[in-house]
This record gives structure tokens, sequence and C-alpha cells, in this order.
């Protein structure tokens, strides 16, 4: 995959937060697949024949570019970045793109991608969340039974033990739909292996 990183000297070309905002929503693809593209919103793209017959479309409207970045990221596909030149808008044409609506649907989009391709850790951190939780409530109740050998604070304790449960049951999950997610990631590989690379004429 090719990307056209949009370059521009006029302030104009981006409107007001688009050009943070894709600062920001393209670092946050880096922090969790390992990597990013410098434009990950860019719709300037070059596939190859490889990459589109493994790639399953799912998204639509301005989540398709994220989803692209996120095909390749998570497959190691070659992506390459070449510097295009980006122009404002003429006056009579209209920018389809709502700032707050779109750049929130995108980050879902990350989020929602980074479950499906990274269950495990994903669930992990659930896992984590609800364990520390349950600790935090657990300690005192443990340093009374310890120091009286009764347990005041029952609903607590029932609470604590609760969301222990539910720490064990999302690791599981994390863990179940890891292997899942890996088998799906082979097919997705096979069936870019499957076609033939680009000549080199």
């Amino acid at each position: 995959m090719v990307v056209g990183t949009r370059i521009s000297r006029d302030q104009a070309a981006f409107r007001r937060g688009h050009r943070t905002g894709n600062r920001l929503l393209s670092g946050f693809v880096a922090a969790l697949f390992g990597r990013a593209i410098t434009d990950v919103l860019s719709g300037y793209r070059v596939l190859s024949n490889r990459f589109v017959k493994s790639y399953p479309a799912l998204s639509g409207d301005f989540g398709i570019e994220t989803e692209l970045t996120v095909h390749a990221l998570d497959l190691g596909l070659p992506i390459g970045e070449v510097e295009t030149p980006y122009y404002p808008r003429s006056r009579n044409s209209v920018s389809k793109l709502h700032t707050w609506r779109d750049g929130l649907s995108i980050l879902w989009t990350i989020l929602r991608l980074y479950k499906s391709e990274r269950p495990l850790a994903f669930f992990a951190m659930i896992a984590a969340l609800f364990a520390a939780t349950a600790i935090v409530l657990a300690i005192p109740i443990f340093a009374t039974y310890l120091r009286a050998g009764t347990v005041p604070r029952l609903p607590t304790a029932v609470l604590a033990t609760g969301l222990t449960v539910l720490a064990s049951i999302s690791l599981a999950c994390g863990l179940v739909l890891g292997t899942v997610t890996r088998g799906r990631r082979e097919m997705k590989m096979l069936a870019y292996l499957r076609q033939e690379p680009p000549s080199e004429k």
C-alpha cells in the first residue's frame, strides 16, 4: 500500500482542528498497533491486487482509511508514503467531513479495530481494571478479618468477589478471541500470498 501524505504550505487547506486531529489519531494508531503512517486519514491510496484480495472491507464513511491502515499493520504488509501537495478547496465546494462527529466516529473505529485485532491485550486491560478495583476493595476487608476475625462489610466483599470473577471471565474471553483472531489473520495472509506479486517491469 502506498499512501499519499498530504503536504500543504497553506493553512487554509485543512479546516480548523483537522491537522491537529489527524496527528492525534495517527499517534493513537501508532500507540495501539506499534506503528503508524504520517497521515492515517489520507484518502490518497494505491493498493496492490494482493492487498485488495486479502482486505475484507467492513467500514464505511471516513473509517475506511483507518481500516486500510490497520489491515496493513496487522499483517505486516509493506507500506510506502509519498508526499503529495494538498491545496485549499475551491469556494464552490463543500466538505462532507464534520469535525467532531466524524472525528469521534474514527476514534470509535480505531478502538473497535483494536478490540477485534488485539483482543487479548484489550480484554487483559479490562481484566486488570477489574482485578485492581477488587484488590483495593478487598484489602481493608482482609485487614479487618485478620485483626478482628469478622467480615463487617459483607456487600463490599461480595462486590470484590464479583469483580474478581469478571476479571477472570474477561481474561478468558481475551484468550479465546486471541486464538480466533490468529486464525483470521492467517486466512487473510494466505489470501494475500495466493495472489501474484506485482511485476517489477
